[in-house]
């Protein structure tokens, strides 16, 4: 990085990052590209603002969504929500947070003023919504941009010596994702977008903790709330779901379900402490039932499923994100007669400074084996074949070491 500093507030650096360019590229994303890999400038750190040197980012539904464009957002956009780095250089008013600190980012930060992160998590932060929906930070405005047209300034044909003239290029705002951009070598992010960690937890596990176990585990601790003997069911297992099913496996004594299609996600949910690991029709025909399910799969059939699954006055928590439009069918007298619960839980219902140290802390006793979470690593260059494995379900969490 060029212009780097821990010291006195730096200028402008070069990153390299993940762009995406278009949206509803056809498949395989290996040979259509809909990201790619270039030379950004990131402004410095505003106030309350940090500047973080990525160390590991994973490939999560939530990218591969903006992809394939079931969740549109404005482009183009540096792609990457779920990532942990070490702060380089801070921005005027950060008291609490020093170059050196290890950190998580979370993809939705929490302004902590509005009505609804009064809410203990319950919902999202209003503010933090907007700012993610229009591709900027938490502060506003973009702190990304790329040079388009012309040649760079002191390269032949581009101007006089100070870079003036027509061949010098001109900066085009590139779009923030979800308040991180972590495809990329380094990102300015809000500093209530971080929460920090200790320097024993791997890269890989440190990024997987801002996504998949947040919205997992948290879907199991801070929305079904199982008893320490309760069974629980999890259906769909990427990467947000063999999160919950690590967590349910920590937390309680009861049974534990694990439910999907794939076969090889069946095997790996036994491997991870599942005591049953079923396909849907496998689980309906044996009867299972318990007092709390997490649909974790994003799709309206695994819903159904889930609420079949639900028992006599448990709690189904839906945690997925399935394309809108998406329509289930539930029976609404099953829910009366029954006394059954339908919750919607968005980022695990959780307040990622509370929720993520307890999840770090469950790692390091080693109740949490979160490295088994990571199917494998992969470059930068190499994100768009990670799209493809993720799309076709070859993965349960992709992460880009850098």
């Amino acid at each position: 990085m060029n212009g780097a500093s821990t010291g006195s507030r730096p200028g402008p650096v070069t990153i390299r990052g993940a762009v995406l360019e278009r949206i509803g590229a056809e498949r395989p994303y290996a040979r259509s590209a809909p990201l790619r890999v270039q030379e950004l400038t990131l402004d410095p750190p505003g106030p309350g603002e940090l500047l973080v040197r990525i160390e590991a980012a994973g490939l999560c539904h939530s990218d591969l969504s903006v992809v394939d464009g079931n969740r549109v957002r404005p482009v183009p956009m540096l792609l990457g929500h779920e990532s942990a780095g070490t702060v380089e250089a801070v921005g005027p008013q950060v008291s609490d947070v020093a170059p050196g600190d290890r950190v998580v980012m979370v993809f939705l930060p929490r302004c902590g003023e509005c009505a609804e992160c009064r809410t203990e998590g319950r919902l999202p932060c209003s503010r933090g919504s907007a700012a993610n929906n229009a591709g900027e930070l938490l502060g506003g405005g973009r702190r990304l941009h790329r040079a388009v047209g012309g040649r760079a300034p002191g390269t032949p044909g581009a101007g006089d010596e100070t870079g003036a003239g027509a061949g010098t290029p001109t900066l085009e705002d590139v779009h923030h994702h979800l308040g991180v951009s972590g495809f990329a070598t380094h990102a300015v992010v809000d500093r209530r977008s971080v929460v920090r960690i200790g320097a024993d937890v791997p890269a890989g596990v440190a990024a997987v903790l801002g996504c998949a176990v947040l919205t997992g585990g948290g879907a199991v601790v801070n929305a079904a709330r199982p008893g320490p003997e309760d069974d629980v069911v999890i259906v769909g297992l990427g990467g947000v779901g063999m999160a919950a099913l690590l967590v349910a496996r920590a937390l309680t004594a009861g049974t534990v379900t694990a439910v999907d299609q794939q076969e090889s996600k069946l095997d790996l949910a036994r491997r991870l402490g599942a005591d049953r690991a079923l396909t849907p029709q496998q689980a309906e025909e044996a009867g299972v039932r318990a007092g709390a399910v997490i649909e974790a799969a994003g799709h309206p059939r695994a819903f159904e499923t889930a609420v079949r699954l639900t028992a006599p006055g448990g709690t189904t928590v839906t945690v997925g994100l399935p394309a809108p439009g998406s329509l289930a069918e539930i029976s609404p007298l099953a829910l009366t007669a029954e006394a059954r619960t339908i919750v919607g839980s968005y980022l695990g219902s959780a307040v990622p400074s509370r929720d993520i140290p307890r999840f770090e802390q469950l790692w390091r006793e080693g109740r949490l084996p979160l490295e088994e979470l990571i199917s494998g690593t992969i470059g930068l260059d190499q994100v768009n074949e990670g799209m493809d494995r993720l799309a076709d379900g070859l993965a349960v969490r992709q992460v880009i070491e850098f």
